[in-house]
């Protein structure tokens, strides 16, 4: 059989083909038509030759394609560039595209392209000259290109952005009718935000856009439809659907969000295994808040026991994407052993990368967790770490630097420089403010000022510090620092005591012993018996005397016998005097109760 009818117009372009570049053009792109790559990217080539822009710029296309020759990068750009400059605005629009994306190679002019085709690593993007074909492109009324250059100008480098020059392209852009300047405008008029008016015309971009398949466009329509923007009301289960819609076209915060709605039947039926296996999809393409939710539901089990291992894989990869409560997990996993052996080397760095990020709890954990000497000193440099967090106005870290200092943990004992970090800490922590007024009646790395203490520690009982409460309780009692205050030191011990310290409520049975005007020895009783049941030695020996003595109420030389040989056990000398003064033919006493674990043992 004889080839298909040639044109009239095809059989002249062959003839004036050897003289005219446009007719050898038409050659060369009938013969890729019908399937002769080879033949016809000759003919293209002789075209491009004789500066024919569009034949070079279909020569570009081919080697960059790997049509009729083997790709190659550094051809693919040499063509296009030549197009580009003279003009042509799809190739304009290609290598924009190509240096947005860090694609080229090195020319002998010095400029980058990064690599096509190679294995070799990709450079980074060149958007100032992705910006400049661009615009290029765009100036000639290319849709694409408007759509490329919005982009670029809206989430280039912080120097190339120019949010209003974007929203301008992006309208023109939307004006063509092309779906991706609808979801840029779109875009842009939320990010902008502002009246009902400018939301709704937001919402209408993206119903473009998505009418358009962009799945970017529905999950943003689904989230607007969720929480009421730019629609007359929300609508939980319209959202829903949009958001189905969206997690199939990929769209991985959709993902998300239809996995959640799943898991949790909002605005759906509750399907727990479906949301679940959405969830790791979500989190599979990269989406951060997903990773960490699976993780977390691999770490605390549920239906199914807890299997560990995939929760420290999910919170790995969760944490190195950036997500700080993952990263604070994921050290708890260490520290409990749960991931395997207990590691706080490990620990601590997670907790380390958690509060970096600005993780509150994790940087209060990582400070227990030098302060208790567990941290795996050998992999954790607390002064880098402290030292830099605090210089950057985070008051927790100037706290536990300070504290660091002061004990020698982890660091040189440096007490100076610790009064000089507490100071600062003092402005915001009420914890630190007790350890400076600490240090202050102390004198240590600092000169001893017990009434700017007085100051300090009042601001920290204020706060509700328990340990200022006592000590500055202690202080007004005694007059140091200011003016005796017996009523004030009383209150302070009250509100300590109220607090479960055993030390406060010792303090108010002596108050109560020894207030000449207005002794009250049944409250004394009182506060030395709970002193005592909490292991404080001299409540113990006060609450035996008491009861040896019958100083509030009828003797009980048994009980007094069991308290005083417990104060006796603490090692107090004068609990042996009070046993040796019980009435004669009192019983041996039995074994005193305990005292709870962990008891305070010390006296104000």
């Amino acid at each position: 059989m004889r080839g298909a009818p040639v044109s009239s117009m095809a059989v002249v372009d062959r003839m004036v083909a050897p003289f005219s570049a446009q007719a050898r053009l038409r050659v060369g792109l009938r013969l890729l038509e019908r399937g002769k790559a080879g033949k016809g990217l000759r003919h293209l080539a002789r075209a491009a030759r004789r500066d024919c822009v569009e034949a070079q710029y279909r020569v570009g296309r081919c080697y960059l394609e790997g049509q009729a020759v083997p790709q190659s990068r550094v051809e693919a750009m040499r063509w296009l560039e030549q197009a580009a400059r003279h003009g042509h605005a799809d190739a304009q629009l290609l290598m924009a595209a190509l240096y947005a994306q860090g694609v080229g190679y090195e020319t002998d002019a010095g400029r980058t392209f990064t690599s096509l085709f190679s294995g070799d690593e990709s450079a980074e993007p060149d958007f100032e000259a992705a910006l400049s074909w661009a615009r290029r492109a765009a100036e000639q009324g290319l849709a694409e290109a408007q759509a490329l250059l919005g982009n670029i100008l809206t989430s280039g480098p912080a120097p190339l952005r120019d949010l209003g020059q974007a929203e301008y392209w992006y309208r023109r852009c939307s004006s063509a009718g092309c779906p991706q300047g609808s979801l840029g405008l779109g875009l842009a008029l939320l990010r902008a935000g502002g009246d009902e008016a400018t939301l709704r015309e937001a919402a209408d971009e993206l119903c473009k856009a998505a009418a358009a398949g962009l799945g970017t466009a529905v999950y943003l329509l689904g989230a607007m439809t969720e929480f009421g923007i730019g629609v007359l009301k929300p609508d939980l289960e319209a959202a829903t659907v949009l958001y189905r819609a969206a997690a199939h076209k990929g769209v991985p915060q959709a993902q998300l969000r239809w996995g959640l709605a799943l898991r949790q039947g909002r605005g759906t039926e509750r399907n727990v295994a479906a949301g679940e296996a959405w969830l790791r999809r979500a989190a599979a393409a990269g989406e951060t808040e997903a990773a960490a939710l699976v993780g977390y539901l691999y770490a605390s089990g549920g239906e199914l026991a807890p299997d560990y291992a995939e929760a420290t894989v999910w919170l790995r990869r969760a944490a190195e994407q950036g997500h700080a409560a993952a990263a604070r997990m994921l050290a708890q996993l260490y520290l409990t052993g749960a991931a395997g052996e207990v590691d706080r080397g490990a620990a601590a760095e997670w907790l380390q990368r958690a509060a970096s990020m600005g993780d509150k709890p994790a940087r209060a954990d990582l400070g227990n967790l030098v302060l208790a000497g567990r941290s795996g000193s050998e992999r954790l440099n607390v002064r880098d770490w402290f030292e830099q967090a605090a210089n950057g106005g985070d008051l927790v870290a100037a706290f536990n630097f300070a504290i660091c200092l002061a004990e020698g943990i982890n660091v040189d004992r440096d007490e100076r420089q610790a009064a000089r970090w507490l100071r600062r800490a003092a402005e915001g922590l009420p914890m630190a403010q007790y350890w400076y007024g600490r240090l202050l009646v102390e004198g240590r790395g600092l000169q001893a000022d017990p009434a700017e203490a007085r100051t300090w520690l009042m601001r920290a009982a204020e706060a509700g510090i328990v340990e200022a409460q006592v000590m500055l309780g202690e202080m007004m009692l005694n007059g140091r620092g200011g003016p005796r205050d017996r009523p004030a030191a009383r209150d302070l011990f009250a509100r300590a005591a109220a607090q479960g310290h055993v030390g406060a409520m010792f303090a108010l049975g002596m108050l109560a012993d020894g207030d000449r005007e207005a002794a009250d020895r049944a409250a004394a009783l009182d506060w030395f018996r709970q002193a005592a049941e909490r292991g404080h030695p001299y409540g113990q020996l006060m609450l035996g005397r008491y009861l040896a003595r019958g100083l509030a109420g009828p003797a009980d030389p048994l009980e007094a016998g069991r308290w005083l040989t417990q104060a006796q056990a603490a090692g107090l000398a004068e609990a042996q005097l009070e046993l040796e003064q019980l009435p004669r033919g009192t019983p041996a006493p039995s074994a005193p109760p305990s005292a709870p674990p962990n008891a305070p043992m010390t006296a104000v």
